[in-house]
């Protein structure tokens, strides 16, 4: 139950079933469910049918597909957070033999690892696992399509490997450590890697005329950390909140936060929509936001969730059948549709519980060159640097704890702010990553590199 604070509006409910509507009738799904969640808890759920008076609820299981990868990303950052691996260690490091282990960890999340889409034929989404009970039945003679760190190449057998690296590191059954590790944990208890009633059934719909095929549900054996889990839209909501805030039973906010960074890069057809992918969560601009999530397909089954952290909203749409409707652009325009009718409410400011001196003094104006820049302190206790008209180099600062300060982001990520001061204390300028930042534009008592010409600034007559 919800509190009043929290509840939608009429109009926004409304604009949100209306939505799911057109996607149901128009897709031809037999069923199609969502959830909105936002302030981490889920907000408003909705569902169309095909059967009248068989409305499916928050609790009734569908396949996800591949969202699955995004649990088994959880269980890998896991790994690292504990210090049983790095992101940049070679697979076969941990898991050797696989012919695959010149590709890091990092790089098998991101789907940079050159692994081929697919296990060899027949299709495994459509074949029992049993077809494939080793790595070298998933992975095929030749693993590797793409040089192993240089394109995007989505690979569902990586994710395969991720799973059998989580049982060698664990000594125990991927869903064993998902269960333990993640799901009971987040309470997820509708979610499970096989279907439990009450769950829907997968359905082909025919392309030229209203008729039904049932599809057929395949246990998926080691192809499972890929995409073999089943949820329920109450579920997902929980999962998304985590995504969007962490919980540190299972992953810090810090660590869901670089599963959400881009790690690869973009294909040149993702360059008009900025789509791009981090650790286990698809990255997309859309409509003016930066939307993160992951989409799901297996035969009879759609699924998507997509989250704005800006906009504290995120959703999650379920459909069972083959295709249909398009639940990226549904999860997506629900969030749009919160959003925009219900703006998010933005924290009261409060001040600095204590004020540092010696901080106090970096802030306000400084010069790169001719261009300037404002240094800002937040209550938070970082610093922000950004140009104060136009675009420009913009990042957040943490401290070192040392006087210096890291850059967080974008071109500066990973840079060291550096204060240098005079032999009396005072500051005289900014050092970061080689560019010196001064008071004046070219102060001739800061040791600009190349140096000041020693008459200054004049007119174009003293020139």
């Amino acid at each position: 139950m919800t509190t009043p604070q929290e509840e939608l509006l009429p109009g926004t409910r409304r604009a949100l079933l209306h939505r799911i509507a057109v996607a149901q009738a128009e897709g031809r799904a037999p069923s199609l469910v969502a959830a909105v969640v936002r302030g981490g808890r889920a907000v408003w759920h909705g569902a169309r049918t095909s059967v009248d008076g068989h409305g499916p609820d928050e609790n009734v299981q569908y396949r996800i597909g591949s969202i699955t990868k995004t649990f088994t990303a959880v269980l890998v950052l896991r790994l690292r957070d504990e210090g049983l691996l790095d992101l940049g260690d070679p697979l076969e490091k941990h898991l050797p033999g696989t012919g695959a282990g010149e590709a890091t960890i990092a790089e098998l999340l991101s789907h940079t690892a050159g692994l081929a889409a697919e296990s060899p034929a027949p299709w495994w989404e459509r074949t029992p696992g049993s077809l494939r009970p080793e790595l070298s039945d998933v992975l095929g003679e030749q693993p590797l399509l793409h040089p192993v760190g240089r394109r995007h190449h989505y690979s569902n057998p990586g994710y395969t490997l991720l799973g059998a690296l989580v049982e060698e590191l664990r000594g125990a059954p991927w869903e064993e450590v998902l269960r333990a590790e993640v799901l009971g944990p987040l309470g997820l208890t509708g979610t499970s890697t096989q279907p439990r009633a009450p769950h829907a059934g997968g359905w082909a719909v025919h392309p030229w005329a209203d008729a039904l095929l049932p599809e057929p549900l395949e246990d998926l054996g080691r192809m499972a950390p890929a995409g073999q889990l089943w949820s329920t839209t109450a579920d997902l909501a929980r999962f998304a909140a985590f995504l969007a805030a962490g919980d540190d039973r299972v992953l810090s906010a810090e660590s869901v936060r670089e599963m959400r960074t881009p790690a690869a890069p973009a294909e040149i057809a993702d360059l008009e929509t900025g789509a791009t992918y981090g650790l286990g969560m698809q990255i997309q601009q859309r409509d003016g936001r930066l939307l993160a999530g992951h989409s799901g397909s297996l035969p009879g089954f759609l699924a998507n969730l997509t989250l704005s952290v800006e906009d504290d909203v995120a959703a999650v749409v379920l459909a069972n059948c083959t295709s249909g409707p398009l639940l990226g652009a549904v999860g997506a325009d629900l969030v749009r549709i919160v959003a925009e009718a219900e703006p998010r409410i933005p924290e009261p400011w409060r001040p600095l519980d204590e004020v540092d001196p010696t901080v106090l003094e970096l802030v306000g104006q400084w010069y790169w060159g001719t261009q300037p820049f404002a240094l800002r302190l937040s209550a938070d206790g970082s610093l922000s640097l950004g140009p104060l008209a136009g675009g420009g180099r913009r990042a957040r600062f943490r401290s070192n704890g040392d006087g210096t300060w890291t850059g967080l982001e974008g071109y500066y990520a990973g840079e060291v702010l550096r204060p240098v001061r005079r032999p009396d204390g005072s500051t005289s300028h900014l050092d970061l990553g080689s560019f010196v930042f001064t008071r004046l534009p070219y102060d001739p008592e800061a040791p600009v590199p190349g140096g000041v010409d020693p008459q200054g600034w004049r007119g174009a007559g003293q020139a």
